[in-house]
């Protein structure tokens, strides 16, 4: 038998998004799995398995509408921040939860403390609404902490 014969049909794709000089290159919008699964004769090329999707955010939102749970909210420093605070008030028992776990001091502190690195680390760099964010947000938590602090130390004299 002729070896061009037994040998199966391969086609190359260049996948790559950038040139060698950085710049971007044009997209196709056919998957060239597809495309090659589409161009055989065999059967054997034809059920490769696709690729999974490309990770966006888009794609991650709407699958996780799709499961019931909702959309998560856009990356940016305000939600970094009321991250870190929504943590710390979980973990200083303002979660709002009749058989809440007492209060974990230590993880409340972590958040609260990590807050004010973000502070540090971020002087000068920030709009006036997300420095206002954070310093309200620092100084509420520091509160709730003190708060909580001599509740445990009022209750362990009792």
């Amino acid at each position: 038998m002729d070896e061009e014969q037994e040998s199966p049909k391969v086609k190359v794709s260049d996948r790559r998004r950038f040139s060698a000089e950085g710049e971007p290159l044009e997209e196709t919008d056919a998957d060239p799995v597809q495309q090659a699964a589409e161009g055989s004769s065999t059967a054997d090329e034809a059920s490769v398995p696709e690729p999974p999707p490309p990770e966006s955010a888009e794609a991650d939102t709407t699958a996780s509408e799709g499961r019931g749970t909702p959309p998560l909210p856009p990356a940016s420093f305000e939600t970094l921040v009321l991250s870190f605070g929504m943590q710390a008030q979980f973990e200083l028992g303002f979660g709002g939860q009749a058989d809440q776990e007492p209060p974990n001091l230590d993880v409340a502190r972590h958040s609260i403390d990590m807050l004010g690195v973000l502070k540090e680390k971020t002087k000068g760099n920030l709009s006036l609404s997300e420095d206002r964010l954070l310093e309200n947000t620092l100084t509420e938590l520091r509160f709730r902490y003190v708060q909580v602090v001599g509740e445990i130390n009022k209750q362990a004299k009792v």
